[in-house]
């Protein structure tokens, strides 16, 4: 590559002191410092400079640093700047450096091991791999540490997918000769070594190494060969019992297909019953981390055995009665959780009719479990019955519990499909009996003695609801009245009281006798000064409301006095959560109702709304405008009343009457996002909701909308526009024709407005109004295909949606991709709105589409493969491949030319000249013939060779050169 002036020099002493430099407090120096090292890690000299580092530095850190970038040379630029001939030298290199620092440290060690297996992999020539690194690193103690880390490492980096700059074939071929054809070779080593010494039979890096290679050694070789032995020896060793316990762990996870390995898992039964004994010691001990290790291993091997558990569970209870008392001796919840994955996973199997035999066997397990869950439950105790900071502060610890018992929460639940709610909840209410007659009445006003005993059964009674049928009646009806005697005084028991309330609304709508006590307690609770009460209390009641709504109905009037008196107490999401709920009761009410009782509930809101609009001026007091604009917003969404056509909607009567509110706010807060984004979400509702009854505010609404986004470029706009699009679509009812054609002028305005913007501000700065903008032209291209594809904007949005594609954003590419897929159907046969008969004009609109793609399909191809190849997120790649799969299904020839081009403009080096020819010629092979089946597999082969690339290749160092995408302009 040319260069203008003297090559910038990269000698050792520079670059550590750049590397000095990055632990200064200057951020300017940092900065050039970065900038130099950055230029160095591409620059040839670091080559020379980083192995000079590694010869004569003596301080960890820039051994770790050059370490570092010489595994970054390897990975990104050995093809590029090292010719095949020097390959040997550089590999006697790294093996010379190994034997330097096989004694430590250890980091430096790895990433050079590391290094040593990426060049093994890329260098096809050196077959004898293992002989010449085990010969050349000799046979004392240090060199044994740095052949194990190599062993360890060679699998995970030919197998983990670095970015490796071979050809699937050749990575396939290499992957054999280096990891299967080893594989017997590598067992002996490590059996050789694990019977040298007795330190080497319980190093924690044989055990690792094991590990590594148990992908491409079958698991019955190990499990019989002296490996297994040395393994248990490890277990039962203190320093080697974290790293051998994994590894047996890893062996049983191994032989989770259980037909092919039944007799390696007689086998390895016995071996891994024989820690049992260890559970009792370790706890004993108080060794934590022991004590997770054998838990790991018994739930790794319950896990991978859990269908032939169910097969024969008499055999395995052993196992199962391991992993039950794992979880009954831990006291301090370290290692229960580990278990939660093996109770689900075996209940799936239970509750199948096919292991019912099964599930009477092993019913007392599960009982027992939920004994032990019931206690494990329970929040710390304290001496003071008052105390409800039982954490002593640590809030990490208090979090960490609540999210632990939610996962217990989910084994409860687990526990009740093997034994049957009943059984579950009869332990709930034996649990809160027993607490009633042991501290009842000790209970007073002030103090709740031992309540942690009785708020763990109400956790678990919320956390089954989900599993109990609205028509049950076998035990609920003992506990609830017993709930609503639970003391309010204690927060923590308050506050689980309410949750379950609100958990089990569906039963009560079901057994309305019990709602009048639970719903009173829930209000009653809305006095308190609790922030966590008010939002548990405005979360139940509006369960209540959602689920009880019929029963509610006769109290609406009762209900808006309530929520009018609470409302300002309360916080933004329990405000919305309360105001959902009436809007809900007041959504069932009679019609000639609803016109009064919207006034009755929604004027108080607008004119709170009107007077924070007339005081808002800071950021908070806009936001809280914002959120109360919300409120309003759920009554439109859940008010919706079924009026015969032609017949006034009161609904929409009252929205007429607060629109010019909304209207004034929206043109005062046009420059603050937030206002903007709810009062377009306010009116959405109110199209979606009322459908065609609301046109009566569709040419105010229109002229709104169309204002807003000119003023303020916000997607929102867009949003709202798209939710009136689609209900005057042309193929709707009861549409006016003329209301039709309207509202399509209208959405050409909108459009001609966003493409200037398009025009004038480069894609990174629009993401939201891209995605806004072609989610709403998926709903024209749907409703309106006849009018947009022949319209003289359809070239410009084709042609900004291909300047889209270089966005690296997930929702804007999805939506551009998505408006291009459903485009490109209609050049055929077969239109992503086929539901709507195009009659004659399809075939004048497959023409145009056809022209379109014939002048702009190869920026179309370029831009996509760019993004599947370098830029797109993840989430695109399926999108990406269906638009050129689009393509080839209407323009085969063409498309296949400029796939051929586009890989030709791939920066140089990352892929060579028979690659591209190898990927063309598969294509053409498929193009071949008219079956269509042969079509849809170029698909196929475009997704594997973008993911071959983009796993071998970062983003290009300078940037993507020839596929750069084109500047959008728009001159309409």
């Amino acid at each position: 590559m040319a260069s203008n002036g003297p090559q910038e020099t990269f000698a050792a002493p520079t670059v550590l002191a750049a590397m000095l430099t990055m632990r200064s407090g200057d951020n300017e120096k940092k900065k050039v410092a970065v900038d130099y090292l950055g230029r160095f890690q591409k620059s040839k000299d670091a080559w020379t400079t980083t192995i000079s580092i590694l010869q004569n530095s003596t301080e960890a850190e820039a051994q770790l640093f050059a370490a570092t970038t010489l595994k970054g040379k390897i990975t990104y630029d050995l093809v590029t700047q090292i010719s095949e001939a020097d390959l040997p030298a550089l590999r006697s290199q790294i093996l010379l450096l190994l034997k330097k620092y096989a004694p430590g440290p250890k980091p430096v060690r790895v990433q050079l091991c590391v290094c040593l297996a990426i060049l093994a992999i890329q260098m096809q020539s050196w077959k004898d791999v293992l002989p010449t690194v085990v010969s050349t690193l000799g046979n004392d103690v240090a060199s044994h540490a740095c052949i194990l880390d190599f062993l360890r490492v060679l699998p995970e980096e030919v197998t983990e997918g670095r970015k490796i700059t071979l050809s699937e074939e050749d990575l396939a071929q290499r992957t054999t000769e280096l990891l299967a054809d080893n594989a017997e070779q590598v067992v002996q080593l490590l059996v050789n070594y694990a019977q040298s010494s007795p330190a080497a039979a319980t190093n924690p890096q044989l055990f690792d190494c094991i590990s590594s290679w148990l992908r491409e050694v079958p698991v019955s070789v190990i499990v019989n060969s002296p490996l297994m032995n040395a393994v248990m020896h490890g277990v039962a060793d203190d320093k080697s019992l974290i790293a051998a316990a994994d590894c047996l762990g890893i062996i049983c996870r191994e032989t989770k297909d259980v037909d092919d390995n039944l007799a390696t898992i007689q086998t390895l039964l016995p071996r891994v019953l024989e820690l049992r004994p260890r559970i009792q010691t370790l706890v004993d001990e108080e060794d934590t981390e022991g004590f997770k290790a054998i838990t790991k291993v018994f739930a790794d091997a319950g896990e991978s055995w859990v269908l032939i558990i169910a097969r024969q569970p008499q055999h395995f209870s052993p196992l199962v009665e391991s992993l039950l008392e794992c979880c009954a001796r831990d006291k301090e919840r370290e290692v229960i959780g580990y278990t939660f994955s093996f109770w689900y996973e075996l209940k799936q199997y239970l509750t199948l009719d096919h292991y019912m035999e099964a599930r009477v066997q092993l019913v007392d397990v599960y009982a027992k479990l939920v004994d032990i869950m019931l206690k494990q439950l329970e929040y710390p105790s304290s001496d003071n019955p008052n105390d409800l900071d039982l954490f002593d502060g640590d809030r990490e610890q208090e979090e960490k519990f609540r999210e632990f018992r939610h996962h217990m929460g989910d084994t409860l639940k687990d526990s009740c499909e093997v034994m049957g709610v009943a059984a579950c909840l009869t332990k709930v209410h034996d649990a809160i009996k027993l607490w009633q007659g042991k501290h009842g009445s000790q209970a007073t006003p002030t103090s709740v003695p031992q309540w942690q005993s009785l708020e763990a059964p109400l956790f678990a009674m919320r956390a089954m609801g989900r599993m109990v049928e609205s028509h049950d009646s076998s035990v609920l009806p003992q506990i609830f009245p017993l709930l609503v005697q639970i003391p309010i005084s204690n927060e923590k028991l308050r506050f689980a009281a309410i949750m379950v309330f609100g958990r089990y609304t569906e039963w009560t709508a079901a057994h309305p006798e019990f709602l009048e006590p639970q719903f009173q307690y829930i209000v009653s609770s809305f006095q308190t000064d609790s922030q966590e009460i008010l939002r548990a209390a405005a979360q139940a009641f509006m369960y209540f409301c959602v689920d009880c709504k019929q029963l509610l109905g006769s109290q609406v009037i009762q209900l808006q006095t309530f929520y009018d008196q609470i409302l300002d107490k309360l916080p933004v999401s329990s405000k919305e959560e309360i105001t959902e709920g009436v809007a809900y009761v007041v959504g069932v009410q009679k019609t000639e109702d609803l016109y009064s009782l919207l006034k009755l509930y929604c004027d108080p809101l607008v004119q709170r709304l009107m007077v924070k609009a007339n005081t808002a001026t800071e950021n908070k007091a806009k936001l809280d405008l914002a959120d109360h604009i919300n409120l309003i917003t759920f009554f439109a969404q859940h008010v919706v009343p079924y009026i015969p056509s032609g017949t006034e909607n009161p609904a929409v009567k009252y929205w007429q009457e607060v629109f010019p509110v909304l209207s004034t706010i929206l043109d005062n807060f046009i420059s603050f996002v937030p206002i903007c984004e709810r009062v377009c979400r306010s009116w959405r509702f109110m199209v979606i909701s009322y459908r065609t009854a609301i046109t009566p505010l569709l040419g105010p609404l229109a002229n709104k909308l169309a204002e807003g986004f000119a003023q303020s470029k916000q997607g929102c706009f867009l949003w709202a526009t798209s939710a009136i699009l689609r209900e005057f679509s042309e193929d709707r009812e009861q549409v006016d024709e003329g209301i039709t054609e309207n509202i399509y002028v209208f959405f050409e305005a909108q459009a001609t407005s966003v493409l200037r913007i398009m025009s004038d501000l480069p894609p990174i700065d629009l993401p939201d109004v891209i995605e806004d903008f072609y989610r709403l032209l998926i709903d024209a291209l749907l409703y309106y295909p006849a009018k947009l594809i022949p319209s003289p904007l359809f070239t410009p949005i084709f042609q900004a949606a291909i300047s889209s594609l270089a966005l690296e954003k997930q929702e804007p590419v999805s939506a551009a991709l998505h408006y291009l897929r459903d485009l490109l159907t209609y050049g055929g046969t077969n239109p992503a709105g086929s539901g709507t008969d195009l009659g004659p004009a399809g075939q004048q609109l497959r023409q145009i589409v056809k022209q379109l793609l014939l002048t702009q399909g190869e920026a179309l191809v370029k831009q996509t493969l760019a993004g599947m190849m370098i830029t797109f997120p993840r989430d695109c790649f399926a999108d990406g491949s269906g638009v050129l799969l689009g393509m080839f299904e209407l323009l085969p020839a063409e498309t296949a030319q400029w796939v051929d081009r586009t890989v030709r403009m791939l920066p140089q080096g990352t892929i060579t000249p028979a690659e591209a020819d190898r990927l063309l010629v598969k294509i053409k092979e498929k193009l071949q013939g008219s079956d269509a089946a042969n079509t849809r597999q170029i698909r196929v082969i475009l997704q594997d060779f973008t993911n071959t690339y983009r796993r071998r290749y970062v983003a290009p160092r300078d940037g993507l050169g020839q596929l750069e995408a084109t500047r959008f302009h728009f001159a309409g």
